[in-house]
């Protein structure tokens, strides 16, 4: 029974590790003191692309100014209006605000407590980008970062809502094997969105990016093969707060505002990078009868399966982040499955039936 217990136990914490591993606030902003944003934690992205217009046919100028972005002591103020207004040579009948943190991070949960607004052509997103990307004008690239173009760098979106598909929210994942109108993406309804605070939130690990509605999870992204066309998510990305307006607004709205309460982002208090990735790893069914299925980080690997003894009873490589191994032949018993790619070695224990 002892033994028996040992391993439901061990099966539990390696199912759950995910959720676990981000228990250290490592980043926030609660929006506790009136004014500005703060300067030192976000950037107003304002510069027009070179066509002049934002992307997806948005009608809206981005600003710096106070009034599009504030807190009044309590909440952010991310606030979008009807109103003529001409920069860069350019005049556009809203404003509204785009935010960039100046925080930029690998691996880890990130929660916005936000209320949305309504109104046919309204769009809010909680979203995130990667550090490397090339746009003129946002943050990372005045500071020297940008290599990559969209959507190679990456693109995680937390939460995105359309006015007129009120209360359904979404969440997607881009990169090179699928973006634009991405078949990476899943949603749920949400009742009050914009009367009520929910929690948007993402699990981000080596493996896979998990997104949820006040803890309810609706996509988890976790694709078979790991390479740079479906996985561009292992370097540092950046959050995004905005609202775009599309051509289709409703011409009665005079302003639509979304208030955050908070955004905070948490990371492993005793995990470094490496074991964040041997937590990862899931093995199953387990315990295991006639296959193992093996889900790695690593792609290419070897694995080498141990019994209780120190014996190594099997050998073989991993040629891919899935793959299924026979176990069927072996005795009854406890082993631990080690895996070693490079200089990186991560272990977890398997049972035979």
């Amino acid at each position: 029974m002892r033994k028996l217990l040992s391993i439901v136990l061990f099966t539990a914490l390696a199912s759950s590790s995910h959720a676990q591993t981000f228990d250290t606030l490592v980043w926030s902003d609660e929006f506790n003191s009136a004014g500005a944003i703060d300067s030192n934690l976000w950037f107003a992205q304002h510069q027009l692309p070179i066509s002049g217009s934002w992307y997806n046919g948005e009608i809206q100028h981005y600003t710096n100014r106070d009034t599009n972005a504030y807190s009044d002591g309590s909440v952010l103020r991310l606030s979008a209006y009807k109103e003529t207004f001409t920069d860069q040579g350019h005049t556009k009948d809203y404003t509204s605000a785009r935010l960039n943190s100046k925080f930029a991070f690998t691996y880890g949960r990130v929660e916005f407590r936000a209320q949305l607004p309504s109104g046919i052509g309204t769009w809010p997103a909680l979203w995130m980008l990667g550090q490397n990307i090339i746009e003129t004008g946002a943050y990372w690239q005045t500071q020297g970062y940008g290599t990559q173009p969209w959507p190679n760098c990456g693109e995680i979106d937390i939460m995105e809502h359309w006015g007129h598909n009120q209360d359904y929210v979404s969440s997607a994942i881009h990169s090179p094997s699928s973006y634009g109108g991405t078949i990476n993406v899943g949603g749920q309804y949400i009742d009050s969105t914009s009367t009520a605070f929910h929690i948007y939130a993402m699990e981000w690990t080596p493996t896979s990016i998990t997104f949820s509605v006040d803890s309810t999870v609706h996509y988890t992204y976790e694709p078979s093969v790991q390479d740079a066309s479906t996985w561009p998510f292992d370097n540092p990305q950046y959050l995004l707060m905005n609202i775009a307006i599309l051509p289709t607004i409703d011409t009665s709205i005079t302003k639509a505002e979304m208030l955050i309460d908070y955004v905070r982002v948490y990371q492993s208090s005793t995990m470094s990078t490496d074991e964040l990735e041997a937590a990862s790893i899931e093995l199953y069914p387990n315990p295991a009868s006639n296959e193992l299925h093996i889900h790695q980080p690593y792609g290419k690997a070897e694995a080498a399966l141990w019994n209780l003894n120190g014996q190594c009873i099997l050998r073989w490589n991993l040629n891919d982040f899935r793959s299924t191994t026979d176990v069927s032949n072996l005795p009854a018993g406890t082993y631990t499955l080690e895996i070693t790619s490079g200089n990186k070695t991560a272990q977890q224990r398997v049972v035979i039936q």
